[in-house]
């Protein structure tokens, strides 16, 4: 009997254990009671009731939903929803759902544009109000989320006076989901569109999907992928993609689609795509009135054209802006815009990759329509973990240019390896252009600040699947997290985003805000490391990009070989970018050209991206630069070690089954970094001849093994975007 009483009691606390185990499944939304009592006690007295009148509007509906829940799970206890105003009532509304907000004359338009709002303390009537204000319903559901995250993070609101307002427009997310549910670049498991389920069932994660992205600001979503399949045109699709847009409308989300320039010929049955056929303009001006009578909001199209076998209008000998612009007219009607992508290069143009993109776009400036933008990758090449910004950034004042981040792992670790993004994402937007002298960051150029753009945009590739996290790995959802908080406002520190993703997804304890955050914030550098230090790029492995593979030469084109890249030989390693090289400099403003051109003046982040240099160059730290390469490989296995280290230090912080996760994914970094360091090294001293340091621990296994290793089935492979 002892026994089994045993067993039971073992089962039973399995049993408790999972029922309460944290899955990661909420994110950042949760609306735990808040644990310290004076601080749960000081809320308490604040908040007594929530008066929203919502006039039936679904995205006020939404902020009063989520304050309900928030607020009610956040104090343990029921918020009411009052009929009238009461002493310590959280208003929401705008002047035109309100007529109590509209009695208050807050500076609304002068401090917040249409989608920002404001938080302030206010006694109205001889009542303590806390008022969350916008001049739209979607503002003042920004505005609910934002007063929320103070209360999860624990900031006074006793004295709150907040305006905040986007800083761009268009915030979007790009899936890169196939119509079989596959996800290019994806390591998270399958699409989360369940496309033989839509129209007829909804999934409450479609709901939660639109929550999580309202809640950090982003306002749209393209659910396929840029190497579009046409079939999401045909009437069958429209009507699943009308389904999900449904779905999304009460959090503000529009959805947008990529198409497929060939569609007309594929589903239209033309015999040409060609733009300035009137055959085809009639095919998508018709296309285009269709998906408005599905999706009325519906925000329009990105477009891949004329880049890694993806058809387009230089099929017809026609430009770039001759192809955005037919889709501009038909999507102008219906105030939609188009994204057209400025990832193109070509295996018949022998010109440096990096270079291809501005030589296309940069002639074409000022004559695209005024609903178009341009999409432009953060740098030249394609996502790596460090790259200077793209040169088109300031090279082009008349046309509006878009940002596109890349969320997802591809060249950063993929679904293994803890990487905090926002460094990265900050390094290129805070870049200066010097597009009219010194200043004109990136930042400034995609708000539209520097050259008056009046639409304003920037796309994450989304890291989202089925996996019951959302992203797979715990971590990355911070990346997600980053990517909507800086697309709100590009000022905000990767300290400031790190410290209340930490508190609002784990707990608010300081010693583990403190240690976490440090291990985030140093992430990015140490993946660089061990990786691709000091400018090396595209040294990853063949098509699906997991691990390294400098010495691969083998693919069908050129610029698909990590030896293009490195060029490595018994002289030196590094892609000559200077006039000397390929010239890529030239595409940079001339204050830029004078640092980068110098090897001695040029960032040692860059050196490489940019100069091929000697295997004895002396470095600043007195080093050559075999010995600094050596180095840098060493200490980003060592740092790996530190994050793991710290990481045990926490132990017992938070949930046991979120921190063993972690933990095991740590120990399969440091395996992947020690693969990095060793294979890459013994690589580069088939070239330089010069002796690993002295002391160090020495490669297990020889470049051969490293050479003989296949992935057949990494997640996320199937092409190139």
């Amino acid at each position: 009997m002892k026994k089994l009483l045993c067993l039971l009691s073992v089962f039973f606390s399995l049993f408790i254990y999972q029922l309460h185990a944290e899955d990661g499944y909420r994110l950042w939304l949760r609306y735990d009671k808040i644990a310290d009592p004076v601080l749960l006690t000081a809320y308490k007295t604040q908040i007594k009731s929530i008066y929203i009148n919502d006039n039936h509007a679904p995205v006020l509906h939404s902020a009063k939903q989520e304050l309900s829940n928030g607020l009610s799970g956040l104090l343990g206890t029921k918020i009411k929803i009052a009929d009238s105003l009461e002493d310590q009532a959280v208003i929401a509304g705008t002047p035109y759902s309100s007529s109590l907000i509209a009695q208050l004359n807050l500076p609304l338009i002068q401090k917040t544009n249409s989608e920002g709002f404001l938080i302030v303390n206010k006694v109205i009537a001889g009542k303590k109000c806390i008022v969350i204000a916008s001049l739209t319903d979607a503002g003042v559901l920004y505005g609910a989320f934002h007063f929320l995250q103070l209360i999860q993070t624990q900031q006074n609101i006793s004295s709150l006076n907040i305006s905040s307002s986007p800083k761009i427009k268009v915030r979007i997310l790009n899936h890169w989901d196939n119509m079989n549910r596959t996800v290019e670049r994806g390591y998270a498991g399958f699409s989360i569109w369940k496309w033989h389920l839509l129209p007829g069932y909804i999934d409450q994660r479609y709901i939660d999907y639109a929550r999580a992205n309202a809640s950090i600001g982003i306002n749209g979503t393209v659910i396929n992928n840029v190497n579009a399949n046409v079939q999401i045109f045909s009437k069958d699709y429209l009507i699943k993609v009308a389904a999900l847009a449904d779905a999304f409308r009460p959090y503000g989300i529009k959805v947008y689609l990529a198409a497929k320039f060939s569609a007309p010929i594929e589903l239209g049955k033309l015999k040409t795509a060609d733009p300035f056929d009137p055959q085809v303009k009639e095919w998508w001006a018709k296309k285009t009135d269709e998906i408005y009578s599905y999706i009325p909001d519906f925000g329009g199209f990105i477009v891949k054209a004329n880049s890694e076998g993806q058809p387009g209008p230089q099929n017809y000998k026609r430009t770039h802006a001759d192809g955005a612009n037919m889709l501009a007219d038909a999507l102008a009607p219906h105030k939609g815009i188009v994204m057209w992508r400025a990832f193109v290069y070509s295996n018949e143009t022998p010109t440096d990759r990096t270079k291809q993109a501005y030589d296309e776009f940069k002639p074409f400036d000022g004559t695209f329509k005024s609903n178009v933008i341009v999409q432009v990758k953060n740098g030249p090449l394609d996502f790596q973990p460090r790259e200077p910004f793209h040169p088109l950034f300031g090279a082009m004042p008349k046309t509006p240019l878009m940002m596109e981040f890349q969320i997802t792992q591809e060249y950063l670790g993929q679904g293994t390896q803890l990487v905090y993004e926002a460094p990265l994402m900050k390094e290129v937007l805070d870049a200066d252009t010097y597009a009219n002298g010194k200043g004109a960051t990136v930042a400034s150029i995609i708000d539209g600040s520097t050259n008056d753009y009046k639409l304003t945009g920037i796309a994450g590739v989304s890291n989202i699947g089925d996996d019951k996290n959302w992203c797979g790995h715990p971590f990355a959802q911070s990346n997600w997290y980053a990517f909507g908080k800086l697309a709100w406002d590009h000022t905000l520190s990767s300290e400031k985003i790190a410290d209340d993703w930490i508190r609002m997804t784990f707990t608010n304890d300081a010693s583990f805000v403190t240690t976490t955050k440090k291990i985030m914030l140093g992430s990015r550098e140490t993946m660089v490391h061990y990786m691709t230090p000091l400018g090396l790029h595209h040294i990853m492995g063949d098509g699906h990009h997991y691990g390294p593979s400098p010495w691969s030469d083998k693919l069908g084109r050129a610029d698909w070989n990590p030896v293009y890249y490195h060029r490595a030989d018994s002289i030196g390693v590094g892609f000559e970018r200077t006039a000397k090289g390929s010239n890529a400099l030239e595409q940079y403003a001339p204050e830029i050209r004078k640092i980068y051109e110098d090897i001695n003046t040029c960032p040692e982040e860059y050196l490489l991206w940019f100069h091929h240099t000697p295997w004895n160059y002396k470095m600043r730290s007195g080093k050559t630069l075999w010995e600094e390469l050596c180095a840098k490989y060493y200490s980003g296995v060592n740092e790996v070690r530190t994050m793991q280290q710290n990481w045990n230090s926490i132990k017992g912080k938070i949930d046991e089954e979120q921190f063993e996760h972690v933990k095991m994914l740590l120990a399969v970094q440091e395996k992947e970094a020690v693969w990095w360091r060793n294979a890459c090294l013994l690589y580069f001293q088939t070239f330089s001849k010069m002796p690993l340091p002295a002391g160090v621990e020495q490669p297990n296994q020889t470049l051969d093994y490293y050479k003989s290793l296949r992935f057949q089935f990494v997640p996320g492979n199937g092409g190139n975007n």
